[in-house]
């Protein structure tokens, strides 16, 4: 049940769920309260008056009994448990006049996408456990061990093939395994690729491990790996965890890690690192849920094409050679553990299979888990990430192209960038006219540094108070301690080292700035040369999914105020988040689902960007804010 939060004297209203803090309701609603130490309560510049409602705090020692008395709190560690009526008080100048911010148009974008997109699927996992009770060989009845395991599965119901296994490690301890559990044993099998493929016995364990099914989706990002854990026998996640790709070491962005594989070791140095993460992630997860790396059944997995690659140790040179050939497209089934990855020496690995050396299996894990191939709509379906990624099309065709955006999205590349976790600003507001910021942090908690929705909060801010220009360039013009010129030059002060976690100025520089441009315009100027490559322009898309991390955080209008977004009807856009990620649930949980990946890689086509003129002359033009041709965003009026 969600709360109505109306700000005076605006009479703005906001729906928020039971629990959100205040903070961060009046930065969805628009509303402009001073704020600095990100949810301390140490700076009290965020004082409200509760006029109607309740309204929960973490603690009221910044206030004096007569505030609390009059109905004073701060907002930023206030919670909302009821329907609240507050009033913000007015900024005042020391010659007494009012300094009021309009309230702003703020937008999430749409989460209707379990529901309209990716839509059900069933718990049918790829591994299934089978707990047998076998009768004990005799004199009568003296069939090998492996056949009398075999007949024993068969018996258990109609199939259409006797089950198969595929590796002699089954068979070393088998006869040991099966009398010292007095012929009580679990049984893995695994689905056959096809629907007319037998099953393959994986492993089999001493009683009954029924009960104990897990399996792990992951998502191999460039910057950051993200693991899920997942109750095969329920479909439930169950722990999550992620990490900064350790491979960022040897470079940030693919490119930079193709160039070191090169060297003598590189390439092992990478896969080692990418594996290093990978247990990591694992040895969180398992011990959030208190269970063994060997008690994972599956490893379900998606990344780009180099990611892949570096992971299973294959050669990625010429990927970034024309005329850009990846090893391979389709990987094999791997056993984890031969790449050093912590699991049960039974475990698989899948990976999704690429479609070019730079569109890879974590955009056919999207596509395919939000429909795209099974819709009539035409649907753009663009993952904002290091390598940027753009698919349109519907169930009858597909074209895709990637893009270059850098790592701003994820906030690397960013002076005090970060990703998006606790402490991470990730929405701001400045006052047209004191031009101070009010922030909010990932967390309510002193802030740390700036995640990618804050950088993209923040620039369009930075642009309607006149701190900046359409260039990304500082006004030098405007006189205030926020505005100086740093060690990196112009730079804006978010918030001062004394309301930091970190004990620094955070602040953006014209060089931050820059960058973003930069991601911006290549990520814009792709989906215009995709478009324009089917003969339609973003007029005829009727709905855009938006995959990546960050989009649980960014604001739709401030998206497309900076030109990264195309500036349509509203109701068009979708966020579908980790899309990749979701590919890889869907797929681990439900082995029909997992089958339609293939429809999906055999309709996409691939539109190389990298020696395109058009693409040139899109990107060139798409380094302004929001953009050099105002006629493709109506609706601004900067």
């Amino acid at each position: 049940m969600e709360h109505t939060v109306s700000f005076l004297p605006d009479n703005i209203t906001v729906r928020v769920s039971p629990g959100e803090n205040l903070l961060t309701a009046a930065a969805l609603a628009g509303v402009y309260i001073p704020a600095s130490c990100g949810g301390d309560g140490v700076c009290r510049k965020c004082k409200i008056e509760l006029v109607q409602g309740e309204l929960h705090a973490q603690n009221t020692s910044s206030l004096s009994q007569g505030e609390i008395s009059r109905g004073t709190r701060l907002a930023c560690i206030s919670t909302v448990f009821s329907d609240v009526t507050i009033r913000i008080p007015e900024i005042v100048r020391s010659d007494g006049t009012s300094l009021k911010a309009k309230p702003k148009t703020t937008r999430t974008i749409s989460t209707r996408s379990q529901e309209n997109l990716v839509g059900t699927w069933q718990i049918a996992p790829p591994v299934r456990k089978l707990y047998l009770t076998l009768p004990p060989p005799t004199l009568d009845d003296n069939i090998p061990d492996m056949q009398r395991l075999i007949r024993g599965i068969s018996r258990t119901g109609p199939a259409m093939h006797e089950p198969d296994y595929d590796h002699p490690e089954l068979i070393h301890d088998l006869s040991v395994t099966l009398r010292e559990s007095d012929w009580r044993v679990t049984v893995i099998l695994l689905q056959g690729k096809l629907a007319n493929e037998p099953e393959r016995i994986i492993a089999v364990e001493p009683g009954d491990t029924t009960d104990q099914l897990y399996g792990l989706a992951l998502d191999l990002g460039t910057t950051t790996i993200g693991g899920v854990l997942i109750d095969l026998n329920s479909g439930r996640i169950i722990a999550e965890a992620s990490a900064y790709n350790s491979q960022i070491g040897y470079g940030e962005d693919i490119i930079s890690r193709i160039i070191y594989s090169q060297r003598t070791g590189g390439l092992r140095a990478l896969q080692e690192k990418a594996v290093h993460t990978i247990n990591n992630i694992i040895e969180e997860v398992c011990r959030t849920v208190i269970i063994s790396p060997s008690d994972i059944s599956y490893i379900m997995a998606a990344g780009n094409t180099v990611m892949a690659h570096l992971l299973l140790g294959i050669n990625p040179k010429f990927i970034r050679e024309a005329p850009y050939v990846p090893g391979v497209s389709q990987f094999p089934l791997t056993k984890a553990a031969a790449l050093g990855i912590m699991a049960h020496p039974s475990v698989r690995l899948f990976l999704y299979p690429c479609i070019a050396s730079f569109v890879g299996g974590d955009i056919v894990a999207g596509v395919h888990a939000c429909n795209m191939h099974r819709s009539e709509k035409i649907s753009l379906f663009i993952d904002i990430g290091t390598n940027g990624e753009i698919v349109v099309g519907n169930r009858d065709w597909m074209v895709c192209a990637a893009c270059s955006a850098g790592p701003a999205f994820e906030g690397s590349g960013i002076k005090y960038g970060m990703r998006a976790s606790s402490g991470a600003i990730e929405n701001v507001h400045i006052h047209p006219d004191t031009l101070d910021p009010m922030i909010i942090t990932i967390g309510n908690t002193n802030p740390r540094g700036i995640c990618g929705s804050g950088v993209i909060a923040i620039v369009p801010e930075l642009l309607e108070a006149g701190i900046i220009d359409r260039r990304g360039k500082f006004n030098d013009r405007k006189k205030h301690h926020r505005i100086r010129k740093g060690a990196d030059g112009w730079e804006y002060v978010i918030a001062w080292a004394h309301d930091t976690m970190i004990g620094e100025d955070i602040v953006i520089t014209e060089i931050d700035l820059d960058n973003l441009i930069r991601a911006k315009g290549a990520m814009f100027a792709g989906c215009q040369t995709l478009l324009e490559s089917v003969g339609i322009g973003f007029a005829e898309v009727e709905q855009i999914i938006l995959a990546g991390n960050f989009g649980a955080h960014i604001d739709l209008e401030r998206a497309i105020a900076i030109g990264l977004l195309p500036d349509i009807d509203r109701d068009r856009f979708y966020y579908l988040g980790n899309a990749s990620m979701l590919g890889c649930q869907i797929s681990l949980t439900d082995h029909i689902r997992f089958r339609e990946r293939t429809e999906v890689r055999r309709i996409m086509t691939n539109l190389e960007l990298s020696d395109n003129l058009n693409f040139m002359n899109y990107y060139v033009a798409a380094l302004f804010l929001p953009h050099t041709d105002s006629r493709l965003f109506p609706s601004l009026s900067y």
